[in-house]
């Protein structure tokens, strides 16, 4: 997947020199951060310091919740069981839950037939990033947007950069208080016109991202999504209405690597992509390569032609190179050669907007126009060079380009949908 760790909170807002002061001093920028239920098999090849297995996630007393003073909400999306058990519906892992236990998202518990969560405003990062990061390369180029997260995730991605926030118990992690529209002003403050729901897997703070979308939409902030797309029709829907982009990170394409790496299933998370689409939002996805786990040729060929066949074949695909991290010691990081490969074949099935990320390549992070072939917006790393994009479009041929993109007046935007038709078939 992409490199989605915590930045130096407050980059480069120097005016907010103070908040980066106080997030020091709890230790939130010592985060190193990227992402990441029912036992799943352990992973047929041997790159992990032991076998893998979701631990059992311990029961948390309200006794217990109350006086570590996590910030509980009554939860959404789920059904009271008999006995005062209840039924998580939030995501496709279907926690059924007694008094007492939480999910293996970690952060939604049961007290006496009631679901809560754990983390409301409770968060564990918050930083300004550049948009590129996230990674999204058609969304508002080389603007900043507010990145916020709290703990907890619903995969167990054996490989995850930002276990240390994603693996976390919410008791465990130094946190910040923010309520929602608290986060909304600090978005204003350092002039962010989007807000990334982020780091973690924000399909498990869903109270509290649609609580912030619905603010952040109200005073013009756009909201983005980056997730692993884990997430059931219902709640998916309702937060569609507020997004404006997303970030898929589809893990691998096989429901093997998902089970063995991810603790989770591929279909519902191609059912996301499907839905995002339908809704309206800018979609772009992330494929980490793990060397050994999901880079062979003919299952990125599969990938391919799936993401070009039903989402679109405009829609923006970005290679991530792969270091080891949290439970995989092994293999080391993805080849060059791997990478580069995987984006010829993207091309090959008919993908346009094809990336290279977290390594250096020459055109990997380059967008080229669809159309005529002209060099549009030159990157390196997060950092855009230069950008010819006009208003949706490029300049030489006038083939419109996918995405959000600043408008001709000063404060609009021009978006161009990743299935909209392009002459020619481009």
């Amino acid at each position: 997947m992409a490199d989605r760790r915590p930045g130096p909170a407050w980059a480069g807002a120097a005016y907010l020199g103070a908040a980066a002061l106080l997030l020091a001093l709890i230790g939130l920028v010592a985060l190193r951060g990227a992402r990441g239920p029912s036992e799943a098999p352990a992973p047929e090849a041997g790159p992990f310091r032991d076998p893998f297995t979701r631990p059992a996630v311990p029961a948390l007393p309200r006794e217990e919740a109350v006086a570590k003073q996590l910030s509980l909400r009554e939860a959404r999306y789920c059904t009271k069981l008999p006995g005062d058990e209840v039924q998580c519906e939030l995501c496709p892992t279907l926690c059924r839950l007694r008094d007492g236990e939480r999910g293996q998202c970690k952060v939604r518990v049961n007290y006496a037939g009631t679901l809560y969560a754990l983390t409301y405003g409770r968060l564990v990062a918050e930083h300004v990033d550049p948009i590129e990061k996230k990674p999204l390369h058609h969304f508002l180029p080389a603007s900043d947007v507010y990145s916020i997260a709290t703990a907890g995730c619903n995969l167990g991605c054996v490989f995850c950069q930002n276990w240390e926030i994603s693996q976390a118990f919410p008791e465990d992690a130094p946190f910040l208080l923010r309520s929602p529209e608290e986060a909304v002003a600090r978005a204003a403050q350092a002039k962010c016109p989007s807000i990334a729901y982020t780091y973690t897997e924000p399909a498990v703070f869903f109270e509290y991202m649609l609580d912030c979308a619905r603010l952040a939409r109200a005073q013009g902030i756009r909201n983005v999504w980056v997730t692993c797309g884990y997430l059931n029709e219902k709640p998916l829907r309702e937060l569609a209405k507020v997004l404006d982009a997303a970030n898929v990170d589809l893990k691998g394409f096989s429901e093997r690597f998902y089970a063995a790496y991810c603790n989770a299933q591929l279909a519902p998370v191609l059912r996301t992509l499907e839905i995002l689409k339908e809704e309206k939002v800018h979609v772009e996805v992330t494929n980490l390569l793990v060397p050994g786990g999901n880079d062979d040729p003919g299952e990125i060929r599969a990938m391919c032609r799936w993401l070009a066949t039903r989402i679109g074949p405009r829609v923006p695909l970005h290679f991530s190179r792969y270091h080891p991290a949290f439970r995989m010691e092994r293999p080391g990081p993805t080849p060059l050669e791997t990478l580069t490969k995987a984006r010829e074949i993207a091309l090959a099935e008919g993908l346009r907007y094809v990336y290279i990320g977290n390594a250096a390549h020459a055109d990997g992070s380059t967008t080229f126009c669809a159309g005529c072939g002209r060099k549009l917006i030159a990157r390196r790393g997060f950092w855009v060079l230069g950008n010819e994009v006009k208003a949706g479009a490029c300049p030489a041929c006038g083939a419109r380009i996918p995405g959000v993109w600043p408008g001709a007046e000063p404060g609009s935007v021009v978006t161009v949908p990743v299935d909209e038709p392009a002459p020619g078939g481009k």
